[in-house]
């Protein structure tokens, strides 16, 4: 089942499978239900009206986006290699049982499926990074995905790794969507996830890997967000990204990043 939110006279609705669910119903209360129930309440709640009305970002106000990093071999070592200070810590992360996991963004704050996303304006070195984003549910089950693009400053992280939260967090950072296919954690281990980047009509650059390339699992991902922590309204958990562009490559006003995983789409102009 595809879960999408859309723009409408009397303000955001949700639909399954483009029918309408009811007014009111949003993605906090879809993620209060046990994953058990959830299929079954969509079919019985989707109505016969088809969803119509432009794509929004696929969550609500109330979740947060949180990211992981050094999840595949690739992330690892180009995050080496721009550090000129901290090299061994990605290394340390990579081999570690504990995995590496930072706030990302607010709902209100995510943008979605063409919506623009931003560079900072006091960087010099910036890149997508195509993501696989869980869809956690309060009682920590994974129900399902969404594309993600996790905006990243390399130059700043680069600099020194506590500068994370600003080469990670800021206006237009974060993108998810263009919807919500639930699944199970079982189903996501072997996804193909593709990168293209499109700069005056011509390619810039494409690269493409798998899920099956990452070194830790998803479920290990969710247990450890969701360890310390209580997400009433869920939550969405990017997992790491395998395509690096090389790293004289860095995104320019105008350039249209296109992250397709397994038949989803989500594309955004940078700004």
């Amino acid at each position: 089942m595809y879960l999408t939110r859309h723009s409408t006279p009397a303000g955001p609705r949700w639909a399954a499978d483009g029918k309408l669910l009811p007014a009111g119903v949003t993605l906090s209360t879809l993620l209060a239900l046990p994953q058990s129930q959830l299929t079954s309440l969509l079919t019985e709640w989707a109505t016969g009206e088809e969803a119509s009305g432009d794509l929004l970002a696929p969550l609500d106000d109330h979740q947060e986006v949180w990211g992981s990093g050094v999840t595949y071999l690739r992330s690892r070592d180009a995050r080496k290699a721009e550090s000129e200070t901290a090299a061994d810590v990605y290394q340390q992360v990579y081999d570690a049982d504990r995995p590496e996991i930072f706030f990302k963004q607010i709902g209100w704050r995510t943008v979605g499926h063409g919506q623009p996303v931003r560079i900072r304006a006091d960087t010099t070195w910036n890149v997508p990074e195509p993501e696989l984003c869980l869809v956690i549910n309060a009682a920590a089950q994974i129900v399902g995905y969404t594309v993600g693009n996790d905006m990243s400053s390399r130059d700043i992280e680069g600099e020194n790794p506590l500068y994370l939260p600003q080469a990670k967090t800021y206006d237009g950072s974060a993108a998810v969507g263009p919807g919500i296919r639930l699944a199970a954690a079982d189903d996501l281990t072997d996804l193909d996830i593709s990168l293209e980047i499109e700069r005056d009509g011509a390619a810039a650059f494409a690269g493409e890997t798998s899920t099956g390339q990452m070194k830790r699992t998803f479920p290990d991902l969710a247990e450890y967000l969701m360890r310390e922590m209580t997400f009433p309204y869920g939550a969405l958990l990017m997992t790491g990204t395998g395509i690096v562009p090389p790293d004289e490559f860095s995104l320019q006003s105008g350039d249209i990043a296109r992250i397709t995983i397994d038949g989803l789409t989500l594309e955004n102009t940078v700004a």
